[in-house]
């Protein structure tokens, strides 16, 4: 799992419409409208993503995020490893700042989490498919969050019908030269 953030902006001027030859003409100025949090999940083996777009992502909106993958995305598994960067949200101890006690102790015995060195987000897969996300669905100037949703859902949709996998090429000799401090 990874994060990122989107800013919303609306054009101050009409764009150019498209005309043969010519894209769409865009103003550099724009205003902004807000931000949002994107949630990215990946089964890279599975072809499988989930996106999703938040007003914040503290501790408790990732919370959020780990009940619904590990109640709704991966109800019947009696584990769940994810794979995740650094950031100070990324903790069980998030889950009790979100949930009762009880609630949050099941999640946490579930959830397996497997952090990337400081350095090696690029390790992380979702790190990939937010970069995909952002060069075929996140490029253009979006305004409201209906609009970011509907963007994403139809991104999420796509990759989902058509089974994207990730082809992870990092083999273990490269581990070994990359990552030699680590991995002796």
């Amino acid at each position: 799992m990874d994060e990122a953030s989107k800013q919303l902006l609306t054009n101050e001027q009409p764009c150019i419409p498209l005309q043969p030859g010519r894209g769409v003409r865009e103003d550099y100025h724009y205003e902004r409208r807000g931000t949002q949090a994107i949630f990215m999940f990946v089964d890279p083996i599975r072809g499988w993503r989930r996106v999703e777009a938040c007003d914040s992502r503290t501790r408790v909106d990732w919370a959020e995020q780990v009940r619904r993958s590990l109640e709704e995305d991966y109800p019947d598994a009696k584990r769940v490893k994810w794979v995740c960067d650094n950031s100070n949200t990324h903790a069980k101890a998030s889950l009790y700042e979100a949930f009762p006690a009880e609630h949050a102790r099941r999640l946490a015995g579930r959830l397996s989490l497997v952090h990337t060195p400081r350095t090696g987000s690029w390790l992380n897969t979702a790190e990939t498919e937010l970069s995909v996300l952002s060069r075929q669905c996140l490029d253009a100037r979006l305004d409201t969050v209906a609009k970011l949703q509907s963007e994403l859902k139809a991104w999420e949709d796509d990759r989902n019908q058509n089974h994207c996998t990730v082809r992870w090429r990092f083999t273990t000799a490269d581990t070994r030269i990359r990552l030699r401090r680590l991995y002796p």
